[in-house]
């Protein structure tokens, strides 16, 4: 389901990469972590696997939304799900459920360029599609 996005993030969360086939997956992410959920989707997608991109600015606005909304935002027969943030894992368990993971960079202290940053935290779409894959062979 797409919204419009200012509908998507008045409502806390939308569907801002809908899946080319049949949808096996979510990648959730909020802010600049969203390209690189779209990135990792376009390289599942390489490989026959379709997931949807959802964005989640709010989690106080989603769960003011009826239930309808959110099952079609984040359907519940779709457990293969992954939660891309770079700041606290705090409050993901809830969307990502029982099969899900989190690729994160949950601390303070480190210092250098960014991108060699995110490559030693292992923040890449390699390391979104290997845990995705793993992820899908686990839940099958």
């Amino acid at each position: 389901m797409s919204v419009p996005l200012y509908e998507g993030v008045k409502k806390g969360a939308y569907v801002v990469s809908t899946a080319k086939g049949e949808a096996t997956g979510l990648l959730l992410a909020t802010g600049s972590e969203i390209s690189l959920a779209i990135e990792a989707q376009k390289e599942l997608e390489k490989e026959g696997i379709h997931v949807s991109v959802v964005s989640m600015p709010s989690w106080d606005r989603f769960e003011q939304q009826s239930k309808e909304y959110k099952e079609s935002i984040i359907p519940k027969n779709l457990p293969a799900r992954i939660a891309i943030e770079l700041e606290s894992l705090f409050g993901w368990r809830e969307y990502i459920g029982e099969f899900g993971e989190y690729i994160p960079i949950d601390h303070f202290g480190s210092s250098a360029p960014a991108d060699k940053l995110l490559q030693e935290y292992v923040f890449t779409v390699e390391n979104v599609v290997c845990k995705f894959k793993q992820m899908e062979e686990l839940i099958k």
